[in-house]
């Protein structure tokens, strides 16, 4: 049964997304708004566009009004032209039905179609409808690492870029930014600085937050790579070293890719899939950097807790500051692990 139309009412976020529905399917109207998430910066809503050939579930990710992205954002212009790009290379990704225009009134964004699927990391980690997923999803990882690192940088917009080099320059005007003495963090960059490896040969698509959370997933396989945000051109083994992260684990520490299995497993599908020959102690060094970049993360959410936002949610995220500085003594110490 088709949903019901909305009575989008006097307020003009409703009315203008009723014209916009219309616009993208003609004939349609607007039903079942709602708003999934919002950040800091961007805004995610579902809805559906009830026509006479039936139902659309579609979702909408825009800026927040007034918001001021983060550095490292991609732009939505480019995170639809990266989706697109790496769809056509087999990447799994929610199509792109439409970018937001100035006549849209919505500010910055576009429209994909819903996807349905699971994205709770510990529900895909644990529950017996995905234990087949389980087997072969690390793989996947690979496979699905290769061909975003394949596409074709001249289809792509202009985007930010970011190899070695800047990758430590960021994180010391991050730590410099902060007021709070991080010695841990400091001690970690200083072995970055003294064991950084050669800039890539190439810089390669990277989706820069590509683990667990991010991606779709039904009993077959994952469905969907989502939250381009942080898409740009840099080192294909910083993806492989964002799954492996800690955080990403869940409590499974010793599988280290998004607690499912080994960086061997994943690596061998990678090369499998036309990726380069991957250097582990490279990939180690960006988990290092990885662990870097997360801890600074929680420790700007800090601010956001002291400031704006005492929410429960912050608070959490900066209690996670110490475990960064656990992770990345651990990854020091414990030197480069291709297991």
């Amino acid at each position: 049964m088709d949903a019901p139309a909305m009575d989008v009412g006097a307020d003009p976020f409703p009315a203008r997304m009723a014209v916009l529905v219309a616009r993208i399917d003609p004939g349609a109207s607007l039903a079942n708004l709602r708003r999934l998430s919002g950040g800091a910066s961007q805004e995610t809503w579902a809805f559906d566009a009830v026509g006479p050939a039936g139902t659309r579930r579609l979702i909408l990710r825009r800026a927040a009004p007034g918001a001021v992205p983060h550095p490292m954002a991609a732009g939505f212009t480019v995170e639809a032209a990266a989706i697109r790009a790496a769809a056509a290379q087999g990447v799994p990704c929610p199509h792109v039905r439409h970018e937001l225009e100035p006549a849209d009134g919505l500010g910055e964004g576009f429209v994909t179609d819903h996807v349905e699927g699971e994205t709770l990391a510990r529900r895909i980690q644990r529950d017996e409808a995905f234990a087949a997923t389980r087997e072969t999803m690390v793989a996947s990882f690979g496979a699905i690492l290769a061909r975003i690192h394949r596409v074709p940088v001249a289809v792509l917009p202009p985007m930010r870029r970011s190899g070695v080099a800047a990758a430590l320059e960021a994180i010391r005007e991050s730590l410099d930014a902060d007021p709070t003495p991080r010695p841990v963090f400091e001690l970690a960059l200083g072995w970055a600085a003294r064991h950084a490896p050669p800039e890539p040969e190439r810089l390669a698509l990277v989706h820069g937050d590509f683990r667990l959370g991010n991606v779709i997933t039904g009993p077959e396989g994952v469905r969907a790579v989502l939250d381009w945000e942080l898409a740009h051109l840099g080192d294909p083994a910083e993806d492989l070293a964002w799954i492996s992260l800690p955080p990403w684990r869940f409590g499974r520490i010793e599988r280290p890719v998004a607690g499912l299995g080994s960086r061997a497993d994943m690596f061998e599908a990678y090369a499998r899939t036309g990726g380069a020959p991957v250097d582990a102690a490279r990939v180690h060094w960006w988990e290092v950097m990885g662990s870097l970049r997360w801890g600074l993360f929680c420790a700007e959410m800090l601010a956001r807790f002291r400031g704006d936002d005492p929410s429960v949610e912050r608070g959490m995220i900066v209690r996670r500051i110490s475990e960064s500085e656990i992770d990345l003594l651990a990854a020091i110490e414990g030197g480069v692990d291709a297991g």
